[in-house]
Parts: structure tokens; sequence; C-alpha cells
């Protein structure tokens, strides 16, 4: 199912199409911040500039996933999400493809579905 955008997150639902992580950084204090919301999460500031990052990452934690949600998902299982760290200091989470392990270099690997892009990892 395609996930719900609103004016926020647009800009990086829109990058994923055309494979490209879109983040946005603060204008006051330059910090960039994930997931995209309507000002800064540390000092408040409304608004933000959309840049683009590479997506080159390091594992920070994750957990597999052996039982499904719903039945049409049983095929899927197992499989593992992990959260990640840019260098920028941004942790993301989307699933990986790969072997786990905390610290384990990762880059981006884009999904597309028929109306939307999925952000995966893989080690």
């Amino acid at each position: 199912m395609a996930p719900r955008t609103d004016v926020d997150s647009a800009p990086f639902w829109a990058g994923l199409r055309e494979h490209r992580i879109v983040l946005q950084r603060c204008e006051a204090d330059g910090r960039l911040r994930f997931p995209p919301m309507p000002s800064c999460p540390h000092c408040g500031t409304p608004g933000g500039t959309e840049v683009e990052v590479s997506g080159d990452a390091r594992i920070y934690s994750w957990v597999a996933v052996h039982r499904a949600l719903t039945p049409a998902q049983e095929s899927e299982v197992p499989y593992t999400i992990a959260t990640v760290e840019l260098p920028e200091g941004v942790r993301m989470v989307g699933r990986l493809d790969g072997e786990p392990g905390d610290g384990v270099a990762v880059s981006p690997v884009f999904v597309d579905h028929d109306d939307w892009t999925e952000l995966r990892w893989r080690a």
C-alpha cells in the first residue's frame, strides 16, 4: 500500500521516485532531520530546505521479523528491519537486504512499486 503523503513529506517521496534521498535541513541551526516535519525538532524554527544525501550509512540497530502481520504478508517473512545512521547524523528505518550487524556499512536500494518507491538498505 502506498504511503500517505502530506505537504512536509511530499519532497521525500518524490525524491524516492527519482531514486534520490531528500531530507530537510533547518535554516536556523543547519541540522538535517527525518522524518519530514513542519518545524525543526531541535530549535523550533518552522520550515526547512530540501537537501539530497547519498544514503550511505551504517546499521545502528536491527530486528528480524519472523511473524507476518497479515496473511497477505506470510510470504515475506522472515525479513530484517534496520535503523541506519547516515554520516550527517540522521537515523532512518527500512528493510535490510543482506546480513545484519551493528556498525555494518549499508547503501540505499530503491524498490519501485506501482505508485510509490520504497527505500531499503543493502549490506
